[in-house]
């Protein structure tokens, strides 16, 4: 059965955590009229020596009760400060989302753009 993206929509900003140990939401999914595909990136190049951030990745496949898909720790300097999630399609009752929770350092900001694609039928 042939698919096509019905619509798409883009999450872009800049995650700033209120203090260091405060997992902080950079984009959060609610469950979708149709299955939906979501991809993205989080920008880690503010990080600065001593600088420490933790990255969640949660999948709810109720839409309610979220699990984390995978965690990820990063110690500055990053070589390689863009971080990309690979593409996950998900059924339209599952919620979607990624935080950031800096552990140690100085407060930094962490720049994202997502793209949620919602599926349709030809």
């Amino acid at each position: 059965m042939p698919y096509v993206i019905a619509n798409k929509t883009r999450y872009t900003g800049t995650a700033s955590p209120s203090g260091l140990n405060v997992e902080t939401n950079v984009v959060s999914i609610s469950p979708q009229p149709d299955d939906y595909v979501v991809e993205g990136y989080i920008n880690l190049s503010q990080l600065q020596a001593g600088d420490y951030v933790t990255i969640r990745e949660y999948i709810a496949l109720d839409g309610t009760n979220y699990y984390t898909y995978i965690t990820a720790s990063y110690a500055a300097p990053v070589a390689d400060p863009i971080i990309r999630f690979h593409s996950k399609t998900l059924p339209y009752n599952a919620a979607y989302k990624i935080t950031v929770t800096q552990t140690a350092g100085t407060l930094k900001s962490f720049p994202y753009s997502f793209i949620l694609m919602n599926l349709g039928l030809i």
